[in-house]
């Protein structure tokens, strides 16, 4: 039934944002047998009971999960006389452990598409070889990234082999050069194609012109966001959509100095009291989940930038007495800090060294991420004020939607007791930035800034796609642990711009079919 309305849904509209429509029932070819690794018996993963007595409410479950991440808190860190972290020592990031599993996690997701491209693209003389060559590579023990020792791709097969035969969506993936795991941060083209096509330019050119204008004109300007804002004029579009920015032109430049200003009169007045009693918590756990951010990349790891989201941050939780800050509010700096930052450095910016910039740049790169993300969380402060209401009515409204899109999904996480706050408490809390890279959030924050209540209400629609996309591969685990597994670890590390643009588009359809669900969604 589900297929049925999407493929009437396509044939009726022939134009909807997006303009990208996916082909929904293809077949894929199985796996081929000589992919598929065997590990002796001593070896195999011991997974933990993770089916444990249901949380008898939301308070429960909170203090059983702790966080978002599975990262432990250093409880007995001296926080406050502890320098910040770097990037040239290991030990420099708190909770190591969950750093190396997030890393394996990737790891995992690229070796199995390379097996896949691999695969398709190799001579029938030569799959022997390339098997070999595979292997031979999966071996190596270690490899240094960024100065880092990190576990090797053959550690992360090893601890998730029991749910690897599942996580086959890669092979549906177009050929295509593999996209490396730190590198095009940015929304560059993932298919190998031109920098800049001519309809690429031609958007170009009509961004510019609304730009220009005396008055810019914001639905217009929303509708061609909606599929995408190209680079060079990325950072303006999205103060502009973000309500940071007047639509007139003479006025933003007074605006915009007169903000950071504002800015920065916090910083002097309020920044001097994260070590007072009464703030002290706030900044503690700032300070501790601020290594966390990203921590495979780079950029986030520097003195820096660091200090510039803990400043950012705590100014934040100060003002905003009703929730203060709540972990995952660390996440949604990072968008905007990148995209502000590549209005100045050409190059992809997850090695860019940001101290090198003039102090003046710097500050007002941070001051437009603290005014822009506190536009964002405006509107969806009730996700993060006491017990985060916000997050369990948009459960809540997950749950009725997916039974409403889906009833085979729906029945079998019930058969098997699993309960959506376990997976999407993440995705709402994290607004999808754990499930995508950097490079797909940024894309997808795009139309989230097109759409009126993006963040709020269409974020919903974006999470029931996500969790259909993965259909197929959730109907055929057939326990509890590897459920939950999967959906903790989707293979997302190799997406572009042409996958977000079918999720998207997915969502959009769906907004449209089920229109008339109930208030409670808008929440």
């Amino acid at each position: 039934m589900a297929t049925d309305n999407r493929i009437n849904f396509w044939r009726r509209n022939a134009k909807v944002p997006g303009s990208v429509q996916p082909v929904y029932g293809a077949q894929h070819p199985p796996l081929d047998p000589r992919l598929r690794r065997t590990y002796p018996k001593d070896t195999k993963p011991k997974f933990n009971n993770l089916k444990s007595k249901k949380a008898s409410s939301f308070h429960e479950f909170a203090r059983s999960t702790n966080d978002a991440w599975d990262i432990d808190d250093e409880e007995d860190e001296d926080f406050l006389g502890t320098p910040a972290p770097t990037s040239s020592a290991p030990s420099g990031l708190h909770s190591v452990s969950s750093v190396q599993n997030q890393q394996q996690h990737h790891q995992h997701q690229a070796g199995d598409s390379e097996s896949a491209v691999s695969h398709r693209l190799a001579p029938p003389g030569t799959e022997a070889q390339n098997l070999q060559d595979m292997r031979e590579e999966e071996v190596a023990e270690y490899e240094h990234i960024n100065g880092k020792v990190v576990k090797s791709s053959s550690d992360a097969h090893l601890n998730t082999s029991s749910v690897r035969s599942t996580l086959q969506k890669q092979q549906s993936l177009p050929v295509r050069p593999i996209i490396p795991l730190v590198a095009r941060i940015s929304d560059q083209n993932s298919s190998g194609a031109p920098p800049m096509t001519v309809r690429e330019k031609s958007r170009l050119d009509k961004f510019k012109q609304l730009l220009g204008s005396p008055n810019t004109d914001l639905e217009e300007l929303r509708k061609h966001s909606w599929s995408g804002i190209p680079r060079e004029v990325r950072p303006i579009t999205w103060r502009l959509l973000s309500g940071y920015l007047p639509a007139n032109k003479e006025r933003r430049e007074l605006v915009l100095q007169r903000k950071r200003e504002e800015y920065f009169g916090f910083i002097e007045q309020y920044y001097h009291s994260r070590t007072d009693e009464h703030f002290k918590d706030t900044y503690r756990q700032i300070h501790i989940d601020i290594p966390r951010t990203n921590p495979l990349i780079p950029l986030f790891q520097q003195p820096t930038v660091q200090e510039v989201f803990e400043r950012i941050l705590f100014i934040w939780a100060i003002r905003h007495p009703a929730s203060g800050y709540v972990q995952g509010i660390n996440d949604l700096v990072t968008p905007f800090f990148v995209v502000f930052l590549s209005e100045f450095v050409t190059e992809d910016v997850e090695n860019f060294e940001v101290a090198a910039l003039p102090l003046d740049t710097q500050r007002n790169i941070e001051a437009d991420s603290f005014w822009c993300m506190s536009k964002l969380l405006d509107g969806i402060q009730d996700n993060y004020t006491f017990a985060q209401p916000g997050i369990q009515n948009k459960v809540k409204a997950l749950e009725e939607l997916v039974s409403r899109i889906d009833e085979d999904i729906h029945n079998h996480f019930k058969r098997y007791e699993v309960e959506y706050l376990q997976f999407a408490f993440r995705w709402m809390n994290n607004l999808l930035m754990r499930e995508l890279p950097l490079r797909c959030t940024i894309r997808v924050w795009d139309t989230y800034q097109a759409e009126a209540e993006g963040f709020s209400h269409f974020h919903l629609y974006v999470c029931a796609a996500f969790l259909i996309e993965w259909r197929k591969e959730i109907l055929s685990m057939i326990d509890f642990q590897g459920l939950l597994m999967l959906l903790q670890n989707l293979p997302t590390i190799h997406w572009g711009n042409e996958e977000v643009g079918l999720l998207l588009a997915e969502a959009y359809r769906l907004k449209y079919m089920f229109a008339d669900a109930p208030s409670h969604y808008k929440r």
